[in-house]
């Protein structure tokens, strides 16, 4: 906890090395499970993988929520249940909201291999609200040219989900919902906008403050609601933003899935179990099974 009226705690990450790479995890939080609507936050990354190797997440299930994957470097072959084959590379949005259930795949593309493939980026979970949980399942791909990019005295802000800065994003916005990512040259500042009612800042490189208080690397820095502080950088540095309006009740988190029932993940646990996911059409020989303790739950 931080005692400045700015600033409402700061969320220290859990990282788990995946072999070549490590992740470091955010949300959910022993603290907090959400910010908005935001559930889940990992950095993938920044790595290079050595020669012939690249990243296979095996088909996996997701229930009640939309994934939002925004890379810096590197690339992803994302395959789904619905059929879908897309390559995200940097700039760009894959948002695959899951509904009532779907599958994924995301694995490096073979021209990425053979020198070792790059990963850098950010995936993010939002919860769907309860009107909409059991939604049918969706995939939309924005390309990096669509997204509205805010410029100004040593400030890039790419502006991923939401209305802000001036700014609307195409992608769509299950409830309100803030989203970005910021550049900040040596000795730029931004004043951060007070419109979303949950907000954190989350310091990938570099080195920044928020009304003069230093930001730690890859913690999530969870800001008061009404304030407008500034986020300066003496040195340069790489940001996201991310909230929205707080979710309408509880939600639950376990493995893959999130609900605001657990009775509904424990149903989505048994039908994976018993194979009654559809799995992608074309990535279908393989898959991840489901964990005795999983890495993702939620808190308590």
């Amino acid at each position: 906890m931080n005692n400045d009226s700015s600033i409402l705690m700061s969320l220290a990450p859990v990282s788990h090395d995946l072999g070549g790479f490590k992740v470091h995890r955010t949300l959910p939080h022993t603290l907090r499970t959400m910010v908005g609507p935001f559930i889940f936050f990992d950095q993938m990354g920044p790595a290079r993988l050595t020669a012939g190797e690249g990243i296979d997440v095996r088909p996996h299930p997701h229930i009640n929520l939309a994934t939002v994957t925004y890379l810096f470097e590197g690339a992803i072959d994302h395959r789904d249940s619905l059929g879908t084959f897309q390559r995200i590379e940097p700039g760009a949005v894959n948002l695959m909201t899951a509904g009532r259930g779907i599958s994924h795949s995301e694995r490096s593309p073979a021209d990425e291999r053979s020198g070792g493939a790059v990963l850098d980026g950010i995936q993010t979970w939002t919860a769907l609200p309860r009107s909409s949980e059991e939604q049918e399942p969706a995939f939309e791909h924005i390309a990096a040219d669509r997204l509205p990019v805010v410029e100004g005295d040593g400030i890039r802000l790419n502006l991923i989900m939401g209305e802000a800065f001036g700014a609307r994003s195409p992608v769509t916005q299950h409830s309100p919902t803030l989203y970005a990512a910021i550049d900040l040259a040596p000795g730029a500042a931004i004043e951060i906008e007070r419109e979303a009612d949950e907000r954190a800042v989350y310091l990938l490189e570099g080195a920044a403050t928020i009304d003069g208080i230093p930001l730690e690397p890859q913690n999530l820095v969870l800001l008061a609601p009404g304030h407008r502080p500034v986020l300066r950088s003496a040195l340069g540095a790489r940001l996201m933003l991310c909230g929205g309006a707080p979710m309408d009740g509880e939600r639950h988190v376990w493995w893959n899935f999130v609900s605001s029932s657990r009775d509904r993940i424990n149903e989505a646990k048994r039908a994976w179990k018993a194979g009654e996911f559809a799995l992608p059409p074309d990535d279908h020989d393989e898959w991840i099974p489901i964990p005795d303790v999983p890495k993702t739950v939620s808190y308590p």
